[in-house]
């Protein structure tokens, strides 16, 4: 699906990837997804650049001496009143609001239970411009000790709607804007991926799941679960060569389609 327009506040509208190493980093995920790669910026912005296809940007990558991970960016029209409610709700912000001119204003904040993620309000970059496709984010979720506080907190700054689809051993929260579909999910005890840390994760879309993991570790990834069946689409947890997580997932049918 193409955007082309912001995101709704409260939309997971963005991700990026901090790495050691930008160049390694381009290859492996231009040879597991067929990315290319807009021109970095220079050392001093962490040679940060876009991954795109057919000039459809996905995500962003950036080289940094913090553990590499990829960090998922929700939407908000008016940032300052995002991160007021954050803290109201027990939020931390780290970092922000900062403005990037002209893309936009970006801030970091971790949620009562552990999980970063970041805010953006949208000036010239809307964030993803291609989702819910092969090469495309499809998916995001967090994971915690404790499922009720996450949704209090969430359920506060963004005004976010939850659906249950809990089962015994297993918490699990959908949540949606104004009664709408799903934008992403809420997991508590027992649904965390297995050999991960809480947080929030990302899921890039592929036309099928067990060939992509053959790519992973040709490339030098590293597999920590899967490929395994779900509701949605064959999944399978995995890791790139520096270490940070994602999940891998084939479907004919995304969870969560938004296109206004």
């Amino acid at each position: 699906m193409i955007r082309t327009e912001p995101w709704p506040a409260g939309t997971p509208a963005w991700v990026d990837l901090n790495v050691p190493d930008h160049q390694a980093a381009h290859a492996f995920y231009t040879g597991l997804f067929g990315w290319e790669f807009l021109p970095p910026a220079g050392p001093e912005m962490g040679y940060y650049s876009m991954a795109h296809r057919g000039g459809r940007v996905i995500a962003g990558m950036a080289q940094s001496e913090e553990p590499a991970a990829w960090t998922t960016y929700l939407a908000t029209d008016d940032i300052e009143a995002s991160l007021a409610k954050a803290a109201e709700a027990g939020g931390q912000v780290l970092v922000g609001p900062e403005t990037i001119e002209p893309f936009g204003r970006f801030a970091a904040v971790i949620d009562p239970v552990g999980a970063a993620f970041g805010l953006w309000q949208a000036r010239e970059h809307i964030g993803s411009s291609l989702v819910n496709e092969p090469g495309g984010v499809i998916w995001n979720e967090s994971y915690g000790a404790d499922l009720e506080a996450a949704k209090s907190f969430y359920g506060h700054v963004f005004g976010y709607t939850f659906g249950d689809m809990s089962q015994p051993g297993f918490e699990f929260a959908t949540i949606a804007l104004g009664g709408g579909d799903p934008v992403g999910g809420l997991g508590g005890p027992g649904s965390k991926p297995e050999g991960t840390e809480p947080g929030w994760f990302v899921y890039i879309a592929t036309d099928a799941t067990e060939k992509a993991v053959a790519r992973v570790l040709a490339l030098g990834g590293t597999v920590l679960s899967g490929p395994q069946p779900s509701p949605f689409g064959t999944v399978a947890t995995v890791a790139g060569p520096a270490g940070e997580v994602f999940v891998l997932m084939s479907t004919t049918e995304p969870p969560s389609v938004i296109d206004d």
